[in-house]
């Protein structure tokens, strides 16, 4: 689709634009553009989650509350912290499923009731 005009572009779409106003270094890879205020970004947040396995390119050991992975997020890998639910008082295994709290070491932009089960973003979330 290269030198056409189009009404907009989707994941996996290269795109060029003309953004007036700010300089090539103004703009990262990664970064989003919307309308203004159509967005929100969290820096908080429940999910459930399921804990691959060793086998499947995950973690080979448990973690407790509070442990503080890498969260894989579009090209950003940022620090965050999951706490499990009081009712969990054993560590999280691989194979596990749980919904837990997550908080980021800063805000990101995020789809709320999105399901991510097939998407790098969930399987990158507790590997070690």
């Amino acid at each position: 689709m290269f030198k056409k005009i189009l009404d907009f572009g989707q994941a996996g779409n290269n795109v060029g634009l003309l953004l007036r106003g700010l300089k090539r270094d103004d703009v990262q890879r990664g970064q989003v553009i919307a309308k203004p205020g159509s967005l929100k970004t969290y820096k908080r947040f429940e999910a459930e989650i399921y804990v691959l396995t060793k086998d499947e390119g995950g973690r080979h050991t448990a973690f407790f509350s509070n442990y503080r992975p890498q969260f894989c997020m579009r090209p950003a890998d940022i620090t965050g912290k999951v706490e499990l639910p009081e009712n969990v008082k054993m560590v999280m295994m691989p194979g596990d499923n749980v919904t837990a709290v997550f908080e980021l070491i800063y805000s990101v932009l995020l789809k709320l009731n999105k399901d991510l089960a097939r998407g790098r973003e969930v399987e990158q979330l507790v590997q070690g």
